[in-house]
């Protein structure tokens, strides 16, 4: 069925948090602070990045890509909850959920994908110092950050194709801020084995392959600093790759804990689902920023550079 037949359904209310008017303003100025934070130290970090020539290297390369996904990530759920925190009908169309569902897999994926890659990146640098910069050629890396990207959009458009065939009927109250894939299957009166077959392929690779490239390579990573003797040494080597293990523990642990629990809109479900959507992109320029030291060089240099 195409996207025009639904025609019992048009439209989804999004009942995901309060409905105290009063508790509604506060959330509304709490996540529009977040949101106007995210913005800027993402931008920050795009602009240092790309100004700044001692940051040319693979790593930041990966990480402006990340700024950039984390921008996308957060710019497709928060708009809709900070109009919905305002309005008195929470209401999202069909089409608009569907187009949510398909922009939050590509970020989400994307990201997943650029944190193995990252991770790839921190064993070959402290693993293979010397052979560094032949592993991590700009060739290698350039394919790695568009692959990142090409497998996110495929996931998505395999999982929304699959999804504009859904009939929507009686039930249409999504318990959620968001629109996702799940809340949607629960809400569908047609046969949903194809989603479900299709959302299973993509946790499975984006999720728990990605995870277990991240996790093989801390493992080696770990074992290399153990067996460095000298102690200023290590914790130098540990320094190098401390911002992407924070991040990666932020991202797959809140979204871990989100997609673990039903979707039902519990208070759990619904924070772990703001600290996987909305806090986590906030988090992610202030730690590599605060925990690296060239970053912050960087933009010192750069903000001494505009401001004279």
């Amino acid at each position: 069925m195409a996207l025009g037949n639904h025609s019992t359904i048009t439209a989804f209310l999004l009942l995901g948090l309060s409905a105290d008017p009063h508790i509604q303003a506060l959330l509304f100025v709490l996540f529009l602070g977040v949101y106007l934070l995210t913005i800027m130290g993402n931008l920050m970090l795009l602009l240092v990045i790309r100004v700044d020539s001692h940051l040319h290297t693979p790593m930041y390369f990966f990480l402006s890509h990340l700024s950039f996904v984390d921008l996308c990530f957060s710019s497709v759920t928060v708009p809709k909850m900070l109009e919905n925190l305002l309005s008195q009908r929470k209401t999202i169309s069909v089409e608009g959920c569907l187009a949510q569902v398909f922009f939050v897999f590509v970020t989400a994926g994307t990201e997943a994908c650029l944190l193995s890659v990252m991770a790839y990146d921190r064993y070959a640098a402290i693993c293979h110092p010397l052979l560094y910069g032949q592993i991590m050629s700009k060739q290698l890396y350039t394919h790695f950050v568009w692959g990142s990207w090409g497998l996110g959009f495929l996931d998505a458009l395999i999982n929304i194709l699959l999804a504009v065939n859904m009939v929507f009927c009686e039930a249409k109250i999504i318990h959620h801020y968001s629109c996702e894939m799940p809340s949607l299957l629960h809400l569908s009166c047609s046969d949903t084995s194809r989603n479900l077959i299709a959302l299973l392929c993509s946790t499975l690779l984006h999720g728990l392959g990605t995870f277990l490239l991240v996790f093989l390579s801390y493992t080696r990573i770990i074992s290399t600093i153990l067996s460095i003797s000298s102690t200023s040494s290590r914790s130098k080597a540990f320094s190098t790759c401390s911002s992407h293990l924070t991040a990666v523990m932020l991202y797959y642990g809140s979204g871990l804990l989100r997609h673990l629990l039903p979707n039902s809109g519990s208070p759990m479900e619904l924070i772990f689902s703001v600290q996987y959507t909305v806090v986590t992109p906030m988090l992610n320029p202030l730690i590599y920023s605060l925990k690296n030291k060239e970053v912050k060089v960087a933009l010192k240099r750069t903000l001494e550079k505009y401001l004279q």
